[in-house]
């Protein structure tokens, strides 16, 4: 049976911003500091992390959406990355919700989210 993964956090940027560090890939590979393949294409294939994070992106609103299927190895079912983003006071507040997330990768994924992806984002924006 798989889980859901739900995030939410403030970032001290534009959703432009914000969405602009999210599909650029020379501006990725800042952030995390790992080499990065992104199109905003349906249907193009991403890799991100130095390829720790691959799947196929499904659909873009500038500024605001973000929804991309993530592969697992040996997985049968997809997992859908839903990140939303809304301007919130002085900045963003970006909304993830992972689906389809195999139960045995729950706990590293969740911490992945939180230790890798948005805290290098985080940490990006403050600089």
């Amino acid at each position: 049976m798989s889980k859901i993964i739900k995030l939410t956090r403030d970032f001290d940027a534009t959703p432009e911003e914000v969405y602009y560090a999210l599909t650029n890939p020379f501006t990725i590979s800042l952030w995390t500091g790992e080499e990065a393949e992104m199109s905003t294409d349906p249907n193009s294939e991403f890799s991100i992390m130095g390829g720790d994070i691959q799947g196929r992106n499904l659909q873009f609103e500038p500024n605001k959406l973000i929804q991309q299927e993530w592969y697992f190895e040996g997985e049968q079912e997809k997992s859908i990355v839903t990140i939303r983003l809304e301007p919130h006071k002085a900045g963003t507040r970006m909304f993830v919700e992972q689906t389809g997330v195999p139960e045995d990768a729950y706990e590293n994924l969740l911490e992945g989210w939180k230790e890798a992806y948005l805290s290098s984002l985080k940490l990006f924006f403050e600089d």
